[in-house]
Parts: structure tokens; sequence; C-alpha cells
């Protein structure tokens, strides 16, 4: 793995950087489910949580300025840890600059706010079975696969 220089840096996204969001979402759903998403619906939902900071934030990854990726944490209320645990979503890094490091600049981050934050109570992320590669990559920023297996139930557009 080749890691980034000094110039990557992580940051809140703003209002101007829907479009950047919205695009990369979108090239994620293709790439990682083969689906194609709204792109209406996708937009609103951006917004949404931009315009929405108790909802979550979405963190862009820069390198030099230029963004090269972003994750979008949410928040769940824990009753066992009094406490909301951070779900990291929507996970997105330009095919040029994957396993270089820039994922781990965001986690680190977001890591960071929530170790000194005292409303977190920790991090969590769910990842697609077959997805080989970000497994590796969590499993060596210190995460683990255990407790829980993810059942969900979807409405269907």
């Amino acid at each position: 793995m080749r890691i980034l220089s000094d110039s990557l840096t992580v940051s809140a996204a703003q209002a101007s950087d829907i479009p950047q969001i919205v695009a990369w979402q979108m090239m994620m759903a293709l790439e990682s489910e083969g689906l194609t998403l709204d792109i209406n619906a996708l937009r609103q939902g951006v917004t949404h949580v931009i315009e929405s900071p108790k909802i979550g934030q979405y963190y862009l990854a820069a390198i030099g300025g230029r963004p090269v990726g972003c994750a979008l944490t949410l928040y769940e209320w824990s009753d066992w840890r009094c406490g909301e645990v951070v779900w990291i979503h929507s996970v997105y890094v330009e095919n040029e600059h994957r396993r270089s490091g820039v994922f781990s600049k965001i986690y680190e981050h977001i890591k960071g706010i929530v170790s000194q934050t005292d409303r977190f109570r920790g991090l969590r992320l769910y990842v697609d079975k077959s997805n080989l590669t970000a497994q590796k990559t969590y499993e060596a920023l210190g995460m683990t696969d255990q407790h829980y297996k993810l059942y969900e139930w979807m409405k269907t557009f």
C-alpha cells in the first residue's frame, strides 16, 4: 500500500460538496451492488443529511484540496451504553486512490471525534460479504466482525 503525502486532509462536507457526493454514491451503488439509484432521491437524501447535522455528517478526504473520497456517519442510540454508536456508511474512494490510505485517514478522523466526544460510545459499519478487500482494510484498522450479524428488510421502489 502506498501512503499518501501530508497533503491528504479530511473535513466535514459542505453544501457545495453535494454534487460530488451524489456522483460518488451513484458510482458506489453501481459498483458494489449493481444498482442504479434514482438520482433525484439520492440528491435529496444527501442534501437532507448536509442540512440536518443531528442525523449525520459526511466527511471528505482531499489531496491538495481535490476531493478523492468520502464517508457518511449516522448515529444510533444505544440503551446498553447510554450513548450513541456512530455508523460509518457510504464509503467511497476514487479508484486511483484506493489502497493508498485515504479510507484509513477518514477512519482515523472519525475515530478521533468519537474518542473525544462523550456522547459517542463506538464505531460500527457493515460491509458486503463478498468485499474481502474492504474487510481486510477494516481488520487492519483494528475493527472486528464479532458479536452481530446484520439482517435487513428494505422497501423496494
